[in-house]
This record gives structure tokens, sequence and C-alpha cells, in this order.
């Protein structure tokens, strides 16, 4: 077994399941590696053909797996990854697979690079996903057997034992995009307005985000009918929103129940950011739907069925989070990836037909918070916790 001596010697095989897990798993400790001399290489197992379209102007179900193949290699371009293949494995059926195969497919890609360091999913797939659980398995299997000269002795490669086997791991966070968010928005000189492509990437954004727990928001969809009051004044300032259609007017309540136009409100413009930075953390007034109304809804929880409104009602679910609030758990290697944020946010949004976002949607200092840090389980051999891989 080759003795590992300096970053620059390390050998580093990444094997997942779509394209797009190299971003959210490793992308950041991949171009970290690679910028200190590691040779890199990234498999992904499927084409990601069974994915999401989510521009049709992008992609259409028949070019999806050839599209998202593409992306893959630029995306880790963008990483400075070395060596990258897409495998044809079928997208949303990997543990029906030959298992036999797979797991000599990953043999042989282990034997072929000999990597010192071998990253993966862990058994819970991230987040229970099945196709990240089986080629988290089957790499586990292909890193027991590649040392053994019997197993798939076919191969016309030797046989090889790398040193480390890690799982990429996503600890519990209590950071919520709707506080970065709002502290974005709350700096600028001029009011935001988003245009539709803004809004489109932000929500996937969030959904990614918060299911991978980087953030920990809960966020809905909702609509509003006309003469709805969907912020009250007084009322304890816990969400934030972006108009996804539909105009809302801002109204001012004085003691004796009279209204004050402030403005009006239209799509792709924002609310509720001023009152989540207040001191008081209360909403200084009311908006109104003026039509019909779909709003994207950032909450720090899920609302209960029997929340009351106005300015008496007993809040359950306020809740402020601070940027470190991470339990790391089982995990035993935390990479500081903050000089490669930009490195990983450039390879995500080269998945154009998944998330149409780029790099200059939101701040560096919010991407820092929410991505900036990287998470690994060392399973072979055991380790205690520490900072470099």
């Amino acid at each position: 077994m080759t003795d590992v001596k300096s970053t620059n010697q390390k050998r580093i095989l990444a094997v997942y399941a779509h394209p797009d897990d190299e971003c959210y798993c490793s992308g950041g400790t991949l171009a970290k590696y690679s910028a200190m001399g590691a040779e890199t290489t990234v498999i992904s197992a499927t084409k990601g053909q069974a994915g999401q379209i989510n521009d049709t102007r992008v992609a259409t179900r028949n070019t999806l797996g050839t599209m998202r193949e593409k992306e893959l290699y630029q995306s880790c371009k963008q990483l400075n990854v070395h060596h990258v293949e897409c495998w044809d494995y079928m997208d949303g059926a990997l543990k029906d697979a030959d298992w036999d195969q797979l797991v000599g497919d990953v043999v042989y890609a282990i034997r072929k690079y000999r990597p010192h360091i071998i990253l993966t999913f862990g058994m819970d797939g991230a987040y229970g996903h099945p196709d990240h659980i089986a080629i988290g398995e089957a790499t586990t299997e292909a890193f027991v057997l590649a040392s053994q000269e019997e197993a798939y002795s076919e191969q016309d490669l030797p046989a090889y034992a790398p040193d480390t086997l890690y799982y990429a791991y996503f600890p519990s966070r209590q950071t919520l995009l709707l506080n970065q968010l709002a502290n974005w928005l709350v700096t600028m000189k001029d009011r935001f307005h988003a245009n539709l492509d803004f809004v489109h990437g932000l929500s996937l954004f969030a959904e990614e985000s918060t299911m991978l727990h980087y953030a920990n928001d809960f966020v809905d969809v909702r609509w509003y009918p006309p003469g709805f009051c969907i912020v009250e004044q007084g009322e304890i300032a816990n969400d934030l929103y972006v108009i996804l259609s539909g105009n809302v007017e801002v109204k001012q309540e004085d003691k004796n129940g009279n209204l004050t136009h402030i403005v009006d409100l239209t799509m792709g413009e924002f609310f509720g950011e001023l009152g989540l930075v207040s001191a008081h953390h209360m909403r200084n007034a009311h908006v109104i739907a003026k039509d019909s109304v779909t709003c994207l809804k950032f909450s720090p929880g899920e609302p209960t069925k029997f929340a009351g409104r106005g300015e008496n009602a007993v809040e359950s679910s306020s809740y402020t989070s601070s940027s470190h609030d991470v339990n790391v758990g089982t995990a035993t290697h935390v990479i500081d990836i903050e000089d490669y944020i930009l490195h990983k946010i450039r390879a995500i949004s080269q998945h154009r037909t998944q998330y149409p976002i780029h790099e200059d949607m939101f701040p560096r200092s919010m991407l820092v918070d929410l991505f900036g840090r990287e998470y690994f389980i060392r399973v072979f051999p055991k380790y205690e916790l520490a900072t470099e891989l």
C-alpha cells in the first residue's frame, strides 16, 4: 500500500449516483485538494436521466441523460477534477441493477485509478434516496474486494487496497435561509426586485438546501385571495415572502384603526425582511392581497393548524438561528472550503437542467455560511474529529 506523506501525493476517487452529487457532497473538497496537488476522479453511476426537468429550454425527457452527462463534465471542470466517468446505469433503479456487475465496476475503477481516498454516500443516502444508498453500499463492498486477488480476477488490473473510505455526511443544522436572505435584502440601497429566473432558481436552491440540511427552513408556496391579510401589523415576525404572482399593498394602522397606504408590491418583490431583522422582531404594517396572490414563503418551521393571528396571539415558532448552529453529530472530518466556495457554486450552476442558479445570485458571505464546510465520516480506518482528509 502506498505511504501517503503529503497532499500532492494523494489520489481521491469520488463515487456517486447522479450528476450533481459531486457538487453537494464534496465539490469544495475536490476543488481544494486538486488545488493542493491531489489527483481527483469523479464517477457518476447514472446519467441522471430520470431526474427533474426544470427548464425545457435546456432539455427534454429524451435528451436529459445526454445533457446531464455534459453538465457533469462541465461541473468537474469548475472543480479542477482530473478524471470523470459517467456510467449508464438506470437512474432511480440502482438498487435493482445487477449487483455483481455494479460492485465489479467500482472494483475496476479502484484498481484503475488506485486512489488513496474514496468518497461516497453513507448508508443513509443523505436523505434516504435509494440510488444514494445503493452506490454507497456497492462502493463500500468494492473498497474491501479491490484488494483481494481472487475477487473479479478476470479483470486485467492488479488488486489494489485504498487507504481510507469516507461517507459524505449532512449534519443537522439550524441555520435559516430566511434570515440569510433578510439580512442581505436590508443592506440594499434600493428595494430588490427579482425576475422570474431568480425566483425559479431561489425556489430550487431552497429545496435542495433544506433537503440536504444546509438550511432548516420550511419552504412552501401559498395562495391568498383578494383582501386577505397575509401579514398583520404587530405580529411576531417569523416568515419571509417573495411574490410569485399578483399584487399586494402595504398599509399601516393607527390606534383608531385607520389605515394609511404605504406602498404596493408586485411579482418578484420580497416582504417581511424588515420585521425579521428589527430589534423587536415585530411587523410594522399590514400586507394585504390586492388580487389573487401566490407567494413563496420561508418559515422557521411547519406552521401549526391552530396558530393565532394578531398582535396578542401566542406564537410558538419564533426562532433566531446562528450561522454556526451546527450539530456535527457523527462527522469525523470537517473540511473548511471557504476559499473554494465559488468553485462549488460554479459547479452547481453547470447543472442547468436541475438548478438554474449562478454565482452572482447571492452574496458570498451567505454562500459561505450555508456551504462553507463539508462533512465526512471516516469509515475505514476509524479516526477522531479532524479538519483534513
